[in-house]
């Protein structure tokens, strides 16, 4: 019996007509924004995602006040993220990784389901600059891996929109130092993009984990309905997961990297 499919991202379509224009612009959504640049896309943003001078700054590549002063001295023809690396700010590496994890964090959830109008601005550009462009489609296929990965982690969307609400382990169960951050902010107030923003993590990152606690039964699971998952049995030991390859080795090494440096 093969694998369910995995539904392609709302605005594929568009996307890969724009890709295949070659096209120069910004892509609109309620969630976010892509920015393309012949037809590749160079940057993306998201209320939902921290963009990459929170993954920055938070990580400790870059002080606070570094990004402040480029923002203020930038050239307006090369962008931000020219300055960060001629002023010896941040290395080209340093700022190629950020950089790719926050546009596939953000581009997550610039391609999901939406309710509003889907619109393109051609011409428009990012004031960060180009880092790293990536293929339209790269993108497009990375948002319908990290869909499937969610579900195969524990099946409750409701989880990525729910005030994350801990319970208590059961005895003997452990958590890594990364899940005790994650836990300390899970008061039943704070989502998690909320607390995405506050561990200055990728959203992405956090919901994974968010699902993987609740499957441990350190998180409660919200009950929507029939269809709502039910909460497990407390686990005693840390509940494992392994992670499939991504699409493409860029990302594996943005994935490594970045959870090395947060």
């Amino acid at each position: 019996m093969s694998a369910p499919r995995t539904a392609e991202p709302a605005a594929s379509p568009l996307l890969r007509r724009l890709a295949g224009e070659r096209a120069t612009g910004a892509l609109l959504r309620d969630q976010g924004s892509l920015y393309l640049a012949e037809g590749r896309v160079v940057h993306a943003e998201s209320p939902a995602a921290p963009g990459v001078d929170v993954l920055l700054t938070a990580g400790g590549t870059l002080p606070p006040q570094g990004w402040q002063e480029a923002l203020s001295l930038a050239d307006t023809r090369h962008g931000v993220a020219r300055h960060l690396v001629d002023s010896g700010r941040v290395t080209a590496g340093e700022l190629e990784v950020c950089h790719l994890g926050a546009l596939f964090d953000a581009a997550f959830f610039v391609l999901g389901p939406a309710s509003g109008p889907t619109r393109f601005r051609y011409g428009v550009a990012h004031w960060l600059g180009r880092v790293r462009p990536v293929a339209a489609e790269a993108v497009a296929r990375e948002t319908r891996r990290r869909r499937a990965l969610l579900d195969s982690v524990w099946p409750c969307p409701g989880l990525d929109t729910a005030p994350v609400v801990r319970r208590p382990p059961a005895p003997g169960q452990r958590v890594t130092a990364r899940q005790g951050a994650l836990l300390r902010l899970a008061d039943g107030s704070r989502t998690p993009t909320e607390i995405a923003w506050a561990l200055g993590r990728p959203s992405f990152h956090t919901l994974i984990e968010v699902r993987r606690l609740a499957a441990a039964g350190l998180v409660e699971s919200p009950r929507a309905g029939p269809a709502a998952a039910p909460d497990p049995a407390p686990d005693p030991a840390p509940f494992p997961l392994d992670h499939p390859e991504p699409d493409i080795a860029l990302l594996r090494r943005v994935r490594d990297a970045l959870e090395a440096s947060l």
